[in-house]
């Protein structure tokens, strides 16, 4: 593929439109990907036409994550507080959500990220700071960074969304290197918190037929099965991952050793 075919395919653009909700609807695993940012007043989450569904989680489960100013969620009338990179799980048969800031001049930045669910399970809130974090790399491999897991088997229960957030520490700019794939799900990454003139160099495709594309602040990568995903910046920077298909094992993958990568 050229760079823009790549692109066209595995890049995810323009999420996150001021006074706006946007989703995409991704055949990866049937997942859904949006970005909400409301500014003035509540932006209400309903299901589009092409779902064929009463409302957006009739089916669904939803992981949300806020990685801009304070805000609000309110699901079935609950209101959950949400600081930058809180995180939320609206579990299957929420029929009311909607999204607010604290400040319109500096909204809420909601990541929005969706599979299919055949169970229910609680809707629940984990802070930035609650959350199960690991430590992991060396300065000396500059890849020095901090896990954090949110949706996962051993914190907020959920049908087969997995969702977390990864920081590179300053002066760090690889992340999982060395690489892996994952045959029985799909990932996706959002890089945020990148400067205007920073980029991520995101590595993908085969171990023997590696690619990479460009990434900046606020776009999403599509990682299928057989694709390695790791990247390196220009800076530090931080993603959020979520992976949704067979089974919610974080340890479920297929490492590749550095001298078979080409």
């Amino acid at each position: 593929m050229t760079t823009a075919e790549l692109r066209s395919k595995f890049l995810v653009q323009d999420l996150f439109t001021p006074g706006a909700i946007n989703l995409r609807f991704i055949d990866l695993d049937r997942v859904v990907l949006g970005g909400a940012v409301p500014t003035k007043g509540p932006l209400r989450l309903e299901a589009p036409a092409a779902m064929a569904a009463e409302f957006f989680t009739e089916r669904r489960e939803l992981g949300i994550l806020n990685v801009g100013g304070d805000g609000q969620v309110s699901v079935d009338g609950k209101v959950y507080a949400m600081g930058n990179r809180d995180c939320l799980y609206a579990g299957r048969g929420s029929r009311e959500i909607a999204f607010e800031s604290a400040n319109g001049s500096k909204p809420a930045r909601f990541y929005l990220v969706s599979y299919p669910a055949h169970s229910t399970f609680l809707t629940s809130h984990v802070a930035r700071d609650a959350a199960d974090v690991t430590e992991l790399g060396t300065v000396e491999r500059a890849n020095r960074r901090r896990l954090y897991k949110y949706i996962h088997p051993g914190g907020i229960q959920s049908a087969q969304l997995v969702m977390g957030m990864t920081e590179l520490l300053e002066g760090n700019v690889w992340n999982t290197m060395p690489p892996h794939t994952h045959e029985r799900r799909t990932e996706v990454y959002l890089y945020f918190d990148l400067p205007a003139d920073s980029t991520v160099f995101h590595m993908m495709g085969l171990p023997d037929e590696t690619r990479h594309l460009v990434v900046r602040d606020g776009e999403v990568i599509l990682s299928p099965g057989w694709s390695v995903h790791s990247g390196c910046g220009t800076t530090n920077y931080t993603f959020c991952w979520a992976m949704g298909g067979e089974n919610q094992v974080f340890a479920d993958m297929q490492m590749v050793e550095m001298e078979k990568l080409r």
